[in-house]
């Protein structure tokens, strides 16, 4: 068994790490052992040292690599490393110490309210508009990440209460508010996932059984992908003429934004994100700045332009 293999296999059997993680921890690390059969450079793992790193640093900064990407691919090899010092006798780690360059820092993409508004107000006059239209209001409700959704099971609803239970990064669990709006097309979507799941065995079409407690099904009873998602949330954002290029997180930022323009309350707005940190969520009260200086600028006398 080769090292990432192994690897792989302990965040998945020790760590609990989910697939999504394992598959970018895999990519990342597949990409320091190509770096380091390239150019010359030693192509065994423990003949690596800090500069051999930063050289792979260099190469892949100056390819386009972004800051934030270069840091989370450091902190994946740092991690094997780490798991090759405690578990195979290598003698030391050459990626501690090290950090990725500086990006520039971009504010997440928001819709306006009223962008949203229009966005997951659709028209659900067949089963894949219904459910498309719980999925929207869902995610603008609530700020669900698209991984959340996806593994979302009906189960974690309670109409009663109008809360969901969200299992999010690091397999922790929140509890987020239900809109009414969300409530209401979620029940319509109900009701007609029992009717495929009912038209399937009346045709002796097995479905997945992996589909059993998810909410959001194909018509062929199966989960629906996270890729299926964002395709339907591009071509629904095409069709009520929404000028940009729309896609799940893009929800998420808009949630977050307009519940903190309208409440300021950023702690809230951090549990409901599901955030570990709170500086994560201060970005938002960047956006929400822009919101307070477009109204000046639009309301006060000494604001406007003669």
């Amino acid at each position: 068994m080769d090292l990432l293999t192994e690897y792989i296999q302990f965040l998945q059997f020790e760590r609990g790490l989910s697939p999504l993680t394992r598959e970018n921890y895999a990519r990342d690390i597949s990409q320091l052992i190509k770096l380091a059969g390239e150019n010359g450079q030693p192509a065994e793992l423990t003949s690596l040292q800090t500069n051999h790193i930063r050289r792979f640093i260099a190469t892949l900064h100056s390819k386009g690599l972004g800051g934030k990407s270069i840091a989370r691919m450091l902190s994946s090899w740092r991690g094997f490393f780490t798991f090759l010092v405690n578990r195979k006798g290598y003698s030391n780690n050459p990626v501690i110490g090290l950090r990725a360059p500086k990006s520039a820092k971009t504010l997440p993409q928001a819709l306006s309210i009223e962008q949203a508004t229009k966005l997951v107000d659709i028209r659900d006059d067949d089963v894949l508009s219904v459910r498309d239209h719980a999925i929207l209001e869902l995610f603008y409700s609530s700020g669900l990440r698209l991984s959340e959704l996806v593994n979302l099971s009906i189960d974690a609803l309670d109409f009663s209460e109008g809360t969901v239970q969200v299992t999010g990064k690091g397999n922790k669990t929140r509890i987020v508010p239900l809109g009414s709006h969300a409530i209401s097309a979620i029940k319509k979507w109900l009701e007609s996932r029992a009717q495929i799941l009912i038209n399937l065995s009346k045709n002796s079409t097995p479905s997945n059984s992996t589909s059993a407690g998810r909410l959001f099904i194909g018509l062929q009873g199966r989960p629906i992908s996270s890729r299926n998602i964002q395709y339907r949330i591009k071509g629904w954002s095409i069709k009520q003429g929404i000028n940009s290029s729309v896609h799940p997180h893009m929800l998420r930022h808009s949630f977050a934004s307009h519940v903190l323009q309208s409440s300021g309350d950023l702690r809230a707005v951090q549990e409901m994100l599901g955030h570990a940190n709170i500086s994560t969520t201060q970005v938002y009260t960047h956006l929400d700045y822009q919101h307070l200086t477009k109204v000046y600028d639009a309301a006060h006398p000494r604001a406007k332009k003669k």
